[in-house]
């Protein structure tokens, strides 16, 4: 059912708006789980995938692997792993693509902005959670 007059329902116009968004929006979209610590500490579940962070592969054939982002293609809609490569027919050695959806992140890259960003959500999601058990009798 659909909730928001502002919101289209319709797959292909979700799709039209998915795979044409810019790279401000595939940022976002982008996003990774926190790590159980990581959510536990900063009070958040997820975070936009960012050159630097450590990650651990969650699905797929690289599963359990671990690594540092070396890069994050927005084009592609794929990030770059540290060691995660493989040989090419001519025998050059390129990056394997990993999904952002098919990662967790260990450890954040910190810097003002980071630290901003992850208050600001922690404050959000209080205050959702204060609204919710209000409801509650």
């Amino acid at each position: 059912m659909k909730y928001s007059a502002n919101v289209s329902s319709s797959r292909r116009k979700n799709r039209k708006a998915h795979f044409g968004a810019h790279s401000e929006a595939r940022r976002k979209l982008m996003s990774a789980n926190l790590s159980k610590e990581l959510q536990a500490r900063h009070g958040v579940r997820s975070m936009p995938i960012r050159k630097e962070d450590e990650v651990i592969i969650t699905r797929g054939v690289y599963k359990t692997r671990e690594g540092k982002v070396t890069s994050v293609y927005r084009k592609k809609w794929v990030v770059h792993v540290e060691r995660i490569t493989r040989e090419k027919a001519n025998g050059a050695t390129v990056p394997v693509g990993i999904p952002a959806s098919s990662l967790t992140i260990t450890k954040l890259k910190m810097d003002k902005d980071r630290k901003n960003a992850l208050e600001r959500k922690s404050k959000n999601n209080e205050k959702k959670e204060d609204a919710t058990m209000s409801n509650v009798d």
